[in-house]
């Protein structure tokens, strides 16, 4: 595919470096923890939560590993993706001139969506885990907003901020 873009490679700044490693962090010990607690999961598990954060849906123990395993997905697929900056979609013309800017803009962008999946992964198979024991679930009405807030618009408004910065 011939987007007509540079092909340059944004060097990573130390705030990338952190991004991808607390990401790979999180992803980690999301696999430990599920490893560590599959012995002492119940054959039943929650797997659906309501908007009230109570337990509305079970599935087999195996199903601990759905989450992990979409996230290992994600977060090569992501950092993959990071590689090829001048593929993203941008509301600019990309020019040698702001391709760089650009470039680690929409990469960052990616970096944090990484990590707010990761983290909202580890609370999701967090609460799973405290709720198949028999534990409060923590599950309560605030994951919600609290993944449409990291997920969605926290990008959408870091991207809105450096724009208008930049005009």
């Amino acid at each position: 595919m011939n987007t007509g873009r540079p092909k340059i490679k944004a060097p990573l700044e130390g705030l990338d470096i952190v991004l991808d490693i607390i990401s790979a962090t999180i992803l980690i010990l999301l696999i430990a923890y599920a490893i560590i607690s599959y012995t002492e999961l119940p054959d039943s598990i929650p797997s659906h939560f309501n908007a009230k954060g109570e337990v509305d849906g079970y599935s087999e123990k195996i199903t601990i590993w759905l989450l992990p395993a979409i996230g290992v997905v994600l977060f090569f697929g992501l950092y993959i993706i990071n590689r090829y900056p001048y593929l993203h979609n941008y509301m600019v013309n990309i020019t040698e001139e702001n391709a760089l800017k650009n470039y680690r803009l929409s990469t960052r962008i990616v970096r944090f969506t990484n990590l707010f999946i990761m983290f909202i992964f580890g609370i999701i198979t967090y609460s799973i885990v405290e709720s198949a024991k028999g534990n409060n679930s923590n599950m309560d009405g605030w994951i919600l907003p609290l993944i449409i807030g990291l997920s969605i618009l926290f990008p959408i408004a870091i991207l809105i901020y450096k724009k208008k910065i930049n005009k």
